[in-house]
């Protein structure tokens, strides 16, 4: 089946954003398919003033509480608004993806963090602006956002020294007379190399090379805040030994270096996972795992084009995402509706398609939350599940239950726009469906939708009949199965 230029744009958005406003398609429609990638890729030119548009006319609602108002910085559910908001509107959909993306794989729970120090403080680790923080506090979405696609080793590096890592993976703990393994393992483990390439004696290493990683406190009053801080007191400054190599020369010993200059043995740690062979392959299957299908085993020329260039360009991610969304393998009509979305692509995708005029996201936080995915909150260091994992039976109906009350919300706008179309239950289902886009459907389920659409009485075209009409058909396609694949 050919794929028009139309369906290539909306597979572009579905994956490297969360579906499209018609102001988004508009745009990027009038580009060629490369420089859609390249305008999507090269967002710094397009300003981030997405935040200023909360609260305004036109945009979703975010739900402020009587009395304090919306707090997205100490307020963790102000702070899932902001960022649901940012998805529907930000004129930069893929550095919200990469956001996205970068949470899941560096893995940080709220809860874990408020239950260390409190709800307030918690939030602001995760998710502050710097320019409305009275300390200056970048928490840690907003470090993502800002590397979204840049250097995986800085990435890293960062990442070490967040605050809320220090905190998730008790790094604060990690002092010379009790080296604290976690944060050593997760890095291994979970964000880079993956399993099968270390051993315990590493871990163990790897926890020495972090010793002194700790947190102080800076300011005062108001402006007090935690900070990363080398304690070279509590480093332990003594050789570590690895069983892969640390260095270009092949070495696989960190020298024994003064406290003082101890911080350099996790600078040299993080170059060398950086660098080793099993890290770019394992980010260019997770890349193709959330661009391309995870039910599909990506192949091995992928792999080694998107690893290749991952070294090439001594681990630049925005080439590495070129290399992705530019790859035949994305581009494969396979691969279009491959891919389950995650329970936020869903809620965001159906917000942009189905409307918003009316509608609070703080409406979405409890349905993503039955969904399985709550933002700030993943279950473990492995992030969420994903893939057809999403889909229990209570996972589902949370899904359809969503797609009632927003559609519902949206019934007046739905039946405005879908009027100088309804001239029949035929050509209200076409519009509807060309509104949302779906994997191909069954006949069957097509004649169902058809059913439904005419009704039990003679269409007549009635204000009421439309309306009622049009918002039922928008349900029980958001709310169907082929609606679920991006």
């Amino acid at each position: 089946m050919a794929v028009s230029f139309d369906q290539q744009i909306e597979h572009l958005l579905r994956r490297a954003g969360f579906g499209a406003r018609q102001d988004e398609l508009d745009l990027y429609r009038r580009q060629s398919v490369r420089g859609a990638v390249t305008a999507l890729i090269d967002y710094e030119s397009i300003e981030d003033d997405v935040d200023s548009m909360i609260q305004r006319d036109g945009y979703v609602q975010v739900t402020a509480r009587p009395g304090v108002g919306f707090q997205p910085r100490t307020v963790i559910d102000d702070a899932r608004q902001r960022w649901l908001f940012r998805m529907v509107h930000t004129n930069r959909p893929l550095q919200e993806k990469m956001t996205l993306f970068w949470h899941n794989h560096f893995a940080t729970a709220y809860s874990k963090i408020a239950g260390l120090i409190g709800g307030d403080a918690a939030t602001r680790y995760l998710a502050a602006k710097p320019s409305e923080d009275p300390g200056g506090v970048r928490g840690q979405i907003e470090m993502l956002r800002e590397h979204a696609l840049g250097n995986f080793r800085e990435l890293l590096v960062e990442i070490a020294k967040d605050v809320a890592m220090l905190y998730w993976l008790d790094g604060r703990t990690n002092i010379r007379a009790r080296p604290q393994e976690n944060f050593a393992r997760e890095i291994m483990e979970l964000f880079t190399t993956g399993i099968g390439h270390y051993t315990e004696a590493d871990v163990y290493a790897a926890a020495r090379v972090f010793t002194g990683w700790n947190l102080r406190v800076v300011g005062a009053g108001a402006t007090a805040r935690l900070e990363f801080f080398y304690n070279a007191v509590q480093h332990d400054p003594t050789e570590k030994v690895f069983t892969f190599a640390i260095y270009p020369n092949g070495s696989k010993t960190i020298p024994a270096r003064p406290a003082a200059e101890g911080m350099q043995d996790g600078l040299d740690f993080i170059d060398a996972l950086a660098a080793h062979p099993a890290t770019g392959p394992r980010l260019a299957r997770k890349l193709f795992q959330f661009f391309v299908s995870e039910g599909a085993e990506p192949p091995a020329g992928f792999i080694s084009r998107v690893a290749g260039t991952y070294y090439r360009t001594h681990y630049d991610m925005k080439s590495v995402v070129r290399e992705v969304l530019l790859s035949s393998e994305f581009w494969d009509e396979r691969a279009y509706f491959a891919r389950y979305s995650w329970p936020v692509e869903f809620v965001v995708r159906a917000i942009k398609d189905v409307g918003w005029r009316g509608f609070s996201v703080n409406g979405a936080l409890a349905p993503l939350n039955n969904m399985g995915q709550s933002l700030f909150e993943p279950p473990d260091v492995n992030g969420w599940d994903a893939g057809p994992l999403w889909f229990s039976t209570g996972a589902m109906l949370a899904r359809m239950n969503f797609a009632a009350g927003l559609t519902f919300n949206q019934r007046f706008n739905l039946a405005t726009a879908a009027t100088p179309r309804a001239q029949s239950p035929e050509r209200l289902l076409a519009y509807v469906m060309e509104g949302l886009p779906t994997a191909p459907m069954d006949e069957a389920v097509v004649a169902a939708l058809t059913d439904y659409a005419r009704g039990t009485t003679p269409w007549t075209g009635s204000a009421t009949q439309i309306q009622n009409r049009t918002a039922g058909l928008a349900h029980l396609i958001v709310g169907s199965p082929e609606y679920q694949l991006l």
